[in-house]
């Protein structure tokens, strides 16, 4: 495989010969108490099965289907439940920055920022994610070629920073649709940053349902599978107590009682392919 620069949190390692690390979280923040119970049955399974674990929660999905969906508590609510959830479960947090002038906050509690795929080519943003010297994960946009991210790579390395992550999250393909061209996991690992497969947005059915997304969670686990043997770094999943009841996303999230069932096959692929 590909030497690349390793990613370090803490004691967490991205981008070495370990285990990959699992990214898991709810799409949109709903309230402090099922942020807890979520990230209490995350960080005790990973716990047992021996991988790293980041917790991810958006404060504000500000790229909502409709005007009246749900978008989370917002920048400072947001804000104090992850810096809890840290706190508590000493775990690494997550969640997205769409404007500069989020950045500065949000790096005061998030371990690491992301920079959600509609939003990747914003140099303004990239630079100030690059500045504040946080892990920088990256989500590739559904209408960006592989090759097209290393432009990206460029503008955060023009701060100094090589705290880099890179995400697939599958292309756009005709309307309301994604494929994932699993070719994009290689072409971005050779750029030298470890990479991250979104494997529950990659089945989202982007407005799909007319005034909301769709999603087929039923495809996550094949998709997982071949993402893990194609060496990744990370998984980035999006998880519920009960999908039907998400306020964003449900439909590809997945439910907290099959992830052990999910994690194992992968764990076990992962070890052969970085023996």
């Amino acid at each position: 495989m590909t030497s690349i620069k390793p990613v370090s949190i803490g004691d967490l390692h991205l981008g070495g010969t370990g285990p990959f690390t699992l990214i898991a979280g709810p799409c949109a923040l709903e309230d402090l108490d099922s942020s807890r119970r979520i990230a209490g049955f995350m960080k005790n399974l990973t716990d047992q099965l021996g991988i790293g674990y980041v917790f991810k929660g958006s404060y504000d999905k500000a790229n909502r289907t409709s005007v009246d969906a749900f978008r989370g508590p917002g920048l400072n609510a947001g804000l104090d439940i992850l810096a809890r959830i840290k706190e508590e479960f000493s775990v690494p947090v997550l969640s997205d920055v769409h404007d500069v002038s989020q950045v500065e906050l949000a790096a005061q509690v998030l371990d690491i920022l992301q920079i959600p795929a509609f939003l990747c080519r914003q140099t303004d943003l990239l630079v100030a994610a690059g500045n504040s010297g946080k892990v920088v994960n990256v989500k590739k946009g559904q209408f960006q070629a592989p090759w097209d991210m290393k432009s990206v790579v460029g503008k955060l390395e023009s701060t100094g920073n090589r705290q880099i992550l890179l995400t697939e999250r599958g292309a756009s393909f005709g309307y309301n649709n994604l494929v994932v061209d699993m070719r994009s996991l290689v072409i971005m690992r050779e750029m030298g940053y470890p990479v991250i497969f979104d494997a529950t947005h990659a089945v989202q059915l982007p407005g799909g349902q007319g005034s909301c997304s769709g999603g087929q969670r039923e495809y996550v686990g094949a998709l997982s599978r071949a993402a893990v043997a194609m060496g990744i770094d990370g998984l980035f999943w999006e998880v519920h107590e009960d999908p039907a009841c998400a306020l964003c996303d449900g439909p590809n999230s997945l439910y907290l009682r099959d992830l052990k069932a999910l994690l194992q096959p992968l764990l076990e692929i992962d070890a052969v392919v970085k023996r």
